[in-house]
């Protein structure tokens, strides 16, 4: 009987060789191209390098076109500039062209505002400067777009309250770098934004010190001096540099910025007056009473609060809204608002006065009427919900209540500094600790280099008092 045929893949019809190379991923296809000669002359088959682009740089026909080259030739460009990021380049890329197409049709002066990308070489030139290593994350978003120009409205949003404002720029890289912190209390800190009126900044930790963990973002909470009455209660630390609380606002940079960016491109953030609010909404804070509809927002302001002493202060946004099919008879008028406010140690408090912030609005079918007010607690979380008493204008005697719905108002996790004596908050970070595995290029010469067993020459060759 005749010996069979040894099976070798040059014998085997392109078109099946193809589609299984369709399901590897980048790594895996250079690999292929080791195997044999007919393996890597398939794995240079330019489909299979478009998804690849589309995937991890967002590429577009229109792109490949204007660059003049096959996109396997594409796919060797972007990597060799920016190899290194490429598990954070498509995450961080979306989110910017995500933002600046909302900003677009929303707040147009903003996009102006943006810098362009800063380079590698600026980049590393950063980290000589202030003698420590930026996050990977942060170095790719930078690449992308190198923050704003110093102008307002800032692009990390801003409050405004009556005798109080707040706008955060996010600092290009260079700017940043003028405001890295040695100081005791603050060393190693990077900042990321800053407003001109409050001088308030968030910051990164670019190293594991004072009780700070590496790569997170937060707004540096100095210890207030409490009045000398109060001496003898006054905590041990409260003079000492170094005892800055912390309220933490990101496990890291792509968290931080990705979570900013969805709250704003999902409309969880109101636009009022071409800037972005932070006011948060939860969607079940909402409830109405025959044509009434009233809906709350709220927000935490870490530049008017500490925690130590505990003071934590709010401000809510309240919407009151009467539906446009209501009769003309349903017109009527606000006079006067109930609150039940409940803190998390379970104390409860009644507030009751005339009006909302001196106002008396009158509600006609359609109309809305919006206000802000703002309120301080001395515990980190609480609740209040009420209502508000209005009379019918075509009959003052006709008195009714329109609920206004239980809103929480939670104030961002806090860490203390390791010099206190009592135990420090907890946080548990959303995102799982990345290894620190991003490829890295230096790009010379026409292949990837050699990274982990990849060479792509197989292939080629303010303290505001309690208003309620």
């Amino acid at each position: 009987m005749a010996a069979s045929q040894e099976l070798r893949v040059d014998h085997l019809p392109s078109d099946p060789l193809l589609h299984i190379l369709s399901f590897l991923g980048f790594r895996d296809l250079i690999h292929c191209s080791y195997v044999s000669r007919r393996l890597n002359e398939l794995s240079k088959h330019n489909p299979l390098w478009k998804s690849h682009c589309s995937k991890h740089w967002l590429l577009t026909d229109v792109e490949r076109l204007q660059s003049g080259v096959s996109w396997f030739c594409l796919f060797k460009q972007y990597y060799r500039d920016l190899g290194r990021y490429i598990q954070y380049y498509p995450v961080l890329k979306r989110a910017w062209e995500q933002l600046k197409s909302f900003l677009q049709q929303r707040c147009p002066r903003m996009i102006a505002s943006l810098k362009e990308g800063a380079t590698e070489v600026e980049l590393n030139d950063i980290e000589a400067q202030i003698g420590c290593r930026l996050p990977d994350d942060y170095r790719c978003s930078y690449r992308i777009h190198n923050g704003q120009k110093l102008v307002i409205p800032g692009l990390m949003g801003s409050m405004s309250l009556s005798n109080h404002y707040r706008s955060e720029v996010l600092l290009d890289v260079e700017t940043a770098a003028g405001g890295f912190q040695q100081r005791k209390g603050m060393r190693r800190c990077l900042p990321l934004t800053f407003c001109f009126h409050t001088g308030l900044s968030q910051y990164m930790a670019l190293e594991p010190a004072e009780g700070r963990r590496m790569f997170e973002s937060f707004y540096p909470c100095p210890v207030r001096k409490l009045p000398v009455c109060l001496s003898l209660h006054r905590d041990q630390t409260a003079q000492d540099p170094s005892a800055i609380d912390m309220f933490i606002t990101g496990s890291c940079f792509l968290e931080w910025f990705t979570t900013y960016v969805h709250n704003v491109v999902a409309g969880e953030f109101p636009i009022i007056r071409d800037q972005i609010f932070r006011y948060v909404h939860d969607k079940t804070c909402v409830t109405t009473t025959d044509d009434i509809t009233v809906s709350v927002s709220t927000s935490f302001l870490p530049e008017l609060s500490s925690v130590h002493p505990p003071h934590f202060f709010f401000t809510y946004r309240i919407r009151i809204e009467m539906s446009s099919s209501a009769p003309p008879e349903a017109a009527c008028q606000l006079d006067s608002r109930y609150w039940r406010i409940t803190t998390s140690d379970g104390n409860v408090e009644e507030v009751q006065g005339p009006g909302v912030v001196g106002e008396f609005p009158v509600m006609t079918p359609g109309k809305v009427h919006e206000y802000a007010s703002c309120t301080t607690f001395s515990t980190p979380s609480e609740y209040m919900e009420g209502h508000y008493t209005f009379h019918r204008l075509a009959n003052k005697e006709e008195v009714f209540h329109v609920a206004i719905p239980r809103f929480h108002m939670v104030c961002p996790p806090f860490r203390e500094p390791v010099v206190r004596t009592k135990p420090s908050t907890s946080y548990t970070s959303r995102f799982d600790d990345h290894d620190d595995d991003s490829e890295y290029c230096d790009g010379d010469g026409d292949d990837f280099g050699d990274l982990r067993g990849i060479n792509m020459a197989a292939l080629e060759g303010a303290w505001c008092p309690r208003h309620i």
